[in-house]
């Protein structure tokens, strides 16, 4: 049996390099010194499997020369740098290792955090660069007894909340995406009104970065908490306000920010770096050197296990090759993500089931479409740890129930695909099918009759069905200088209504909040695909 052929193309830790090259079965090039252009054109060819980094680039020119490439490899959480979808069309499986660098972040967060209270950082260059000894300047706070807000409680959150407990913090903790149990059970305190986190002493966000979570704390939160509050984050830059948190920084609102992460980066310009009272590190979440082992040790076991077909550890895309797919269900597949996607955005709930239903030729692919549709409903809430493998692990392991439907086809359509999203809510129910060339669209959303291409920035605005809804609707979002696009709207035999109405630029809570508060706003939110 000849041996697999495994290619590292950056630089990873020495105990991922000997595991690949202790395998009997592996043939390891470590080309991670290599000039990008050899890697490419002389030494991806031999690849079975490859492990990148940062540095490379599975873009085009790699692709074509991975004719013999089964698996990639990230060694770490982000695939910014990988087509994914280029990968799908080759039969490439994309990996990466979600989860190795959890406890760094952690840690990172718990020193900001101590950092802020007792000022560490400026009593070090006080006495270490100074040379100057004056403890009466340096008085901080405790921990202990102090109330502990976090933002998002998955694998980092739970964690960050199970630490603070060891403080004696008292904690509570928002997450509108997982069951309350799931906190309550560590004995801490859970929340849906976010006025809860607001009034807390200390602040730390543990999110996913999304169209909810971009600036979640802005000017508005920030006057609503505590005079001399600390705010932290160590996720990802841009869940807080910058300009909010310089203005809180400055008017001594906020007392002190610890932050790992900023909008773009390298942030060696940034204003926040010119205040005395934050603690900024240059994105150190997964600077450990127990990290870095892990992320290599993770990295050459998913290879390994790629390679010799035991496993795809952490896949994130569905490896079907062009030629093995039936022309007409690559756009459903496409399309169900997306209304998943759109589903999850307008409940902002925790899910307890999904259900698929289909008519037409589609329904011999009813599992796939329902693995399509779980993860862009639970990418949402969960981004990087949920895939196309553990779908349907991710899904029973959150309680979540997963029913498919095969229906006769009634519809006059050819195919239609159904997703009926069960919350604790309530239900929401979206339906779409694929015209000639293609084209995919939602047809249906609960209930209400609609055309609407799955694509852009989208108001759902369900209204009393009485005359000028519709110009007061424009009227609100041209006043916040925006632009209508498109704008869909369905009716039913209730006198209400349902507009879609698709805007080019950035929706504000502020805009939100002008819509529904209008009298014949029944509900209203925003999605993006």
């Amino acid at each position: 049996m000849s041996k697999i052929t495994i290619v590292v193309c950056d630089h990873i830790h020495q105990k991922g390099l000997d595991i690949l090259a202790n395998d009997a079965d592996i043939n390891l090039i470590n080309a991670a010194d290599e000039p990008k252009e050899k890697l490419i054109s002389e030494i991806i060819p031999l690849a079975d499997v490859a492990i990148t980094r940062s540095s490379t680039d599975v873009d085009q020119a790699f692709l074509d020369n991975a004719d013999n490439i089964k698996a990639v490899v990230r060694a770490g959480v982000g695939v910014d740098n990988v087509d994914i979808e280029g990968c799908s069309k080759k039969g490439i499986v994309v990996m990466n290792v979600p989860t190795a660098n959890t406890i760094a972040a952690v840690e990172l967060t718990m020193t900001h955090m101590l950092s802020c209270v007792r000022q560490f950082p400026y009593a070090h260059n006080n006495l270490k660069l100074d040379r100057v000894w004056r403890r009466q300047d340096w008085y901080g706070t405790e921990l202990k007894d102090k109330k502990l807000g976090i933002i998002g409680f998955g694998n980092i959150g739970s964690r960050v909340g199970k630490r603070a407990k060891a403080f004696e913090m008292d904690i509570v903790a928002y997450d509108p995406y997982i069951d309350s149990s799931k906190v309550t059970d560590c004995d801490i305190a859970y929340t849906k009104n976010f006025d809860d986190i607001l009034a807390c002493d200390i602040i730390t966000i543990h999110t996913p970065k999304n169209q909810e979570t971009i600036g979640i704390i802005g000017s508005e939160e920030i006057a609503k908490m505590k005079d001399s509050v600390v705010l932290i984050n160590c996720a990802r830059g841009g869940l807080y306000d910058e300009d909010a948190l310089l203005e809180g920084l400055k008017s001594g609102k906020i007392h002190m920010a610890g932050i790992d992460v900023f909008n773009k980066e390298p942030a060696t310009e940034h204003p926040l770096l010119d205040l005395d009272n934050v603690t900024l590190t240059p994105h150190l979440g997964a600077n450990t050197k127990e990290s870095q082992q892990n992320i290599a040790i993770q990295a050459a076991e998913n290879a390994i296990a790629s390679a010799k077909g035991i496993s795809f550890p952490n896949a994130l895309n569905l490896p079907i090759k062009e030629n093995e797919l039936p022309d007409f269900l690559r756009p459903y597949l496409e399309l169900i993500q997306k209304m998943g996607h759109l589903s999850a955005q307008a409940t902002k709930s925790v899910v307890k089931s999904i259900k698929i239903t289909t008519e037409g030729e589609v329904s011999d692919h009813i599992d796939s479409l329902t693995t399509f549709a779980t993860v862009g409903i639970l990418t949402e809430s969960l981004e990087d740890t949920v895939n196309y493998v553990n779908a349907e692990f991710v899904a029973q392991e959150r309680n979540i129930q997963l029913i498919k439907d095969v229906q006769a086809n009634n519809s006059g359509l050819s195919n239609k695909v159904t997703i009926k999203l069960t919350t604790e809510n309530g239900t929401f129910t979206i339906a779409g099918t694929v015209l000639g060339d293609n084209a995919q669209r939602i047809i249906e959303i609960d209930g209400y009759m609609l055309d609407l291409e799955p694509k852009g920035k989208m108001i759902l605005f369900r209204n009393t069905d009485v005359p000028g809804v519709i110009g007061d609707v424009g009227h609100i979002i041209s006043a916040n200088n925006l632009n209508i696009s498109d704008f869909r709207l369905g009716r039913d035999t209730n006198s209400q209504a349902l507009a879609v109405v698709k805007v080019d630029g950035n929706v504000t809570k502020e805009l939100l909040t002008e819509l529904s508060d209008l009298e014949t706003c029944l509900s209203v939110s925003y999605v993006t695909i």
